[in-house]
């Protein structure tokens, strides 16, 4: 990120340990909610370490977008994950540190009604998947997007909904949004 700030919180679950900060001041997000529900998604997936969740503007995002990704489009995206180190790493002498997840809550209002219905269940969609791809999913080809894609919605249903989704929620976008 470009200023560096002190984390607003987080959340333990399990050998699970997400740290959580709020650094955009455009959509108003409960920061701790959302590092629970990634330390409960990475302790649904066995995952032992640290997670850290970052919430930040659209220019943030599209900067982080820029300059680690090489995407030229000068727009921003909704989530980027920064996978580091491999989850089966963990050592009694030192944490794992799984990686970073960053989310753009003014990208997650704009497109929720197109994608997930809400801004609730968009945010915590954002969460899940970048969770996931610091674990090593991703959805390029489509046998992988199929596999992540169930796994976003049994784990959502499981620690956001605690029942079935919701009538509105798509884990794909009905249009593109930019």
């Amino acid at each position: 990120m470009s200023e560096p700030s002190s984390p607003t919180g987080g959340a333990r679950c399990g050998s699970a340990t997400v740290v959580v900060d709020d650094v955009q001041d455009e959509v108003s997000v409960d920061a701790v909610r959302w590092a629970s529900l990634a330390a409960a998604a990475l302790d649904a997936e066995g995952a032992e370490g640290e997670l850290t969740l970052t919430f930040v503007d659209r220019a943030e995002i599209t900067s982080l977008k820029v300059e680690h990704f090489g995407d030229p489009g000068d727009y921003p995206t909704d989530v980027l994950s920064f996978p580091l180190d491999s989850p089966g790493l963990a050592t009694n002498d030192m944490p794992v540190l799984l990686g970073d997840v960053v989310v753009c809550p003014s990208v997650a209002l704009e497109q929720c009604e197109a994608h997930a219905g809400t801004l609730d269940d968009e945010l915590a969609l954002l969460v899940v998947h970048g969770v996931l791809h610091v674990l090593g999913h991703d959805h390029a080809e489509p046998a992988e997007a199929a596999v992540m894609r169930d796994r976003e919605l049994a784990l959502l249903e499981s620690l956001h909904w605690f029942g079935a989704a919701p009538a509105g929620f798509a884990v794909d976008h009905r249009e593109e949004v930019r």
